[in-house]
């Protein structure tokens, strides 16, 4: 079938009826519950505009010829990676880059492990054609995934088969002729409620041995699999009007947990069971890690354009743009953002073949990318914070402006140099759903862990940077300076 409307995308959410749970009631119809509807119609709205701009967000699928999703491309050149990155911008700048967890980041994960899928045969051939059959049926479906990658946090000094309580963590039950049986819990699905399947990939911020085999796995399920359950975190969608919350009201994702009560997954839809090694390889040698991050770099970019134009619009409105330290702040903003740009640019233009043929962008320049962001992101916030000061706070409900009573009196008082005070309250209240909501405060969090712990990440960055180059340059320099090495003996 071809790629699927928002309409489709709704519907299909009503059929499954996933076993959804949120304030400790089950979810009966999450398109129309207030903490789910919101952003099911964003991302509804999502499968729309691909119809709306076709040339950019569709494209003749090589086996049906169907017109499917951009974002499953597997591009075979340069341009065909910038196309699915324009894509990926596309929908990006329907949310300002706020939604994270958009169908294209998994998207393009299945793409690259279904390619890239030689790594599993190692275990069994079967493993390897399943996740590129997965591939061809998620483009051809265009399936929406949210994906769940750790174990829940008990004893971080010990291994998952050390803990008190081993079996919580999500494992291995069964294995049986026609599929296996997996229990326990995993962390942390967003958009785990409102997406046709999950998958389940092994998490590699811990090396692991064989004594963790029973957990790993790695395999993917329909979201209204007999068993399986998502327990949502309170909501931060108020429910209000997208002038009180300009982005929770529309692209509040959600974040759950995940139960397996004894949930069997039927051997095609397995890739990895029980073998450690191979789950600590899959995202680099599937180059999985490089095109989600390619992904998640072009969203970024986009996402710092949007915090920069908020930022440019607040000091025009209220007349601080010709102060040095503004100024000076708004640089900051600029620089990083043609610093993501740059980093962008040169993982298409560096991109080379890999051996299934697929386009893959330089990972050195994405993976410095990819540490950058977690570490100046709270700053860029921080800088908005400053600079919205007190404005930040004046912030009069929607409710307040069409009151008969204070209506007038409320945008008078808070006009700006060039808005009338509805116009300027919007704008800050934007502000301040990007830096100080519930909204705002994960968007903070969620960028600063989105691939692990940034000082671990940090670490494995500088291990395996090659250093050689620039030790050997600056004792070349040393050696030409010294005439005669003095005689100590």
């Amino acid at each position: 079938m071809p790629a699927k409307t928002g309409a489709q995308y709704k519907e299909r959410l009503k059929k499954a009826r996933n076993n959804v749970f949120i304030d400790g009631a089950r979810v009966e119809d999450p398109t129309t519950h207030p903490a789910f509807k919101n952003v099911i119609q964003s991302m509804a709205n999502l499968y729309d505009l691909q119809y709306d701009q076709q040339e950019t967000l569709l494209y003749t699928s090589p086996t049906s010829g169907t017109q499917v999703g951009m974002t499953f491309l597997q591009p075979t050149s340069i341009d065909d990676l910038i196309r699915r990155r324009e894509a990926i911008q596309a929908w990006a700048k329907t949310s300002g880059g706020m939604m994270g967890r958009s169908p294209d980041y998994l998207n393009a994960e299945v793409m690259a492990m279904g390619m890239n899928n030689e790594l599993f045969k190692e275990a069994d051939p079967m493993f390897a054609d399943n996740a590129r059959a997965y591939y061809e049926y998620a483009r051809e479906n265009d399936i929406s995934l949210t994906h769940t990658l750790i174990h829940p946090q008990v004893n971080r000094e010990k291994a998952q088969h050390e803990q008190k309580d081993a079996n919580m963590a999500l494992h291995l039950v069964e294995k049986k002729s026609d599929g296996i049986v997996v229990d326990g819990v995993r962390l942390l699905a967003t958009q785990g409620g409102i997406t046709d399947e999950i998958l389940v990939f092994p998490s590699t911020v811990k090396p692991a041995g064989e004594l963790d085999d029973p957990y790993s796995l790695a395999f993917v399920v329909p979201n209204n699999t007999e068993g399986l359950s998502f327990i949502s975190r309170e909501s931060f969608d108020q429910d209000k009007s997208t002038y009180d919350h300009p982005l929770s009201s529309r692209f509040e994702e959600g974040d759950a947990i995940v139960h397996f009560d004894n949930v069997f997954v039927p051997w095609e839809k397995v890739f990895v069971c029980g073998n450690s090694s191979i789950c600590n390889r899959t995202f680099k040698e599937t180059n999985a890690v490089v095109h989600m991050s390619h992904q998640v770099v072009a969203k970024n970019v986009i996402k710092t354009e949007f915090l920069l134009g908020t930022v440019l619009n607040i000091m025009d409105s209220i007349g601080i743009d010709g102060f040095q330290h503004v100024k000076d702040k708004g640089t900051e903003i600029m620089l990083t953002l043609e610093t993501m740009k740059s980093h962008l640019y040169r993982s298409e233009q560096n991109a080379t073949l890999d051996r299934s043929g697929t386009m893959t962008p330089d990972f050195e320049a994405l993976n410095a990318a990819r540490n950058y962001y977690p570490r100046v992101y709270p700053r860029l916030v921080e800088i908005l914070r400053i600079l919205g000061a007190s404005g930040l706070m004046g912030i009069p409900s929607e409710a307040d402006f069409q009151s008969p009573e204070i209506g007038m009196i409320v945008n008078r008082a808070l006009q700006s140099k060039n808005l009338q005070g509805y116009e300027r309250v919007q704008l800050f209240r934007l502000a301040w759903d990007m830096t100080l909501s519930a909204f705002g405060s994960r968007q903070m969090h969620y960028e600063y862990y989105f691939f692990g712990d940034p000082i671990k990440m940090g670490m494995a960055y500088f291990d395996q940077y090659d250093k050689e180059p620039y030790k050997q340059y600056v004792q070349d320099f040393l050696q030409q300076t010294t005439a005669v090495k003095p005689n100590f003996s």
